[in-house]
């Protein structure tokens, strides 16, 4: 009776490990956005000069889902930027963009994702990724459609930019000068991101 008990435990082992190896399974990790090796900038007009605003510091995290070593899902991307972490290189430009943001009620701008709505192959290891997400700004929330740029390996790159018009988040475009230069009310928001 031992022995033939045995034997039906080996046979069922053998379906278990056969079965894990003929479905492919499914990794998904969540990752933290390495500050170092990351960068976002805001680009804006005026109608004087160009002007662009760097991040000093951010954090966020994403989880990535691979199968087979091919990306299958992009979830909870999010990221926090500290309003007066925003440097142009111009101390009266800085001053007025955090009046215009409302960072003494609003200190924070913030982006959370829900699940990507579709990924295509570009090459080896690069996908293209559409998701959305609520991104807050003074206080605001308005959902936004990202395209991103996604490259997997030892870590996970992810680029991308979108445009972001200020009024929609109730926001004033900055003057200066005694509003002799005014921005424009579009801006471009750039960004690359990497995870691990």
């Amino acid at each position: 009776m031992m022995k033939k008990i045995k034997l039906f435990s080996g046979k069922i082992a053998g379906a278990l490990l056969a079965t894990i190896l003929y479905f492919p399974v499914a990794m998904a990790q969540e990752s933290q956005v390495v500050a170092s090796e990351s960068k976002m900038e805001v680009f804006g007009t005026s109608n004087i000069h160009d002007w662009e605003l760097k991040a000093g510091s951010f954090h966020g995290k994403g989880t990535f889902t691979m199968e087979e070593n091919q990306l299958k899902s992009v979830e909870k991307l999010s990221f926090t930027l500290t309003v007066e972490e925003l440097k142009s290189g111009k101390s009266g430009m800085d001053k007025n963009t955090y009046k215009a943001l409302k960072s003494k009620e609003h200190k924070q701008i913030t982006f959370r994702s829900g699940t990507s709505t579709g990924i295509k192959e570009a090459g080896a290891g690069k996908y293209e990724v559409n998701i959305s997400g609520d991104l807050t700004i003074a206080g605001v929330t308005k959902n936004v459609p990202l395209k991103l740029t996604v490259v997997s390996g030892a870590k996970v790159h992810v680029s991308g930019s979108t445009d972001i018009v200020m009024t929609d988040y109730g926001i004033e475009p900055p003057t200066a000068l005694l509003g002799t230069v005014k921005t424009g009310e579009k801006v471009t928001v750039k960004f690359e991101m990497t995870y691990k």
